[in-house]
């Protein structure tokens, strides 16, 4: 059984990821990922340091969980992301066959269920709105910085 304790605990840490891009100058986007209550990735926005505009948090998540498994499979975890997911990034999730994925902040513009609802895997379950206060806010704190 999920509970709402782990997934603000796993948040709070997606959140600190969020804040490391955040003071690189990244757009700030964390991620985390769990598998068997234990953190086996984490990763946050490098597209302006690496030059590559697919070096989003869950991509560099995606393959960090997947080295450490020795697998490509994700069946058996958790993916904790400060922003809901781009398209990308959701065909990306989907290819991993996560088993679930929460995300803070709604993402209207870009986000995933806009544009291709039917991204993740038939099996992915998610939960949306984990602290999306906080994470809402880093975001509009970061764009209105760079305005």
């Amino acid at each position: 059984m999920i509970h709402l304790h782990d997934d603000e605990f796993f948040m709070k840490r997606a959140l600190a990821e969020a804040g490391q891009a955040y003071q690189e100058g990244e757009v700030p986007v964390g991620a985390v990922v769990v598998c068997n209550d234990q953190i086996i990735a984490r990763a946050h926005n490098q597209t302006e340091c690496l030059s590559d505009v697919t070096a989003h948090a869950e991509m560099l998540a995606i393959t960090s969980a997947s080295s450490w498994l020795g697998g490509k499979y994700l069946n058996d975890c958790t993916l904790y992301i400060t922003l809901e997911p781009c398209v990308m990034c959701a065909g990306a999730l989907g290819w991993s066959q996560i088993g679930r994925i929460v995300w803070g902040a709604s993402d209207p513009k870009r986000g995933f269920q806009r544009f291709a609802p039917n991204a993740l895997h038939p099996k992915t379950k998610w939960t949306e709105g984990v602290l999306s206060e906080p994470c809402e806010e880093l975001m509009k704190r970061f764009f209105e910085e760079k305005r």
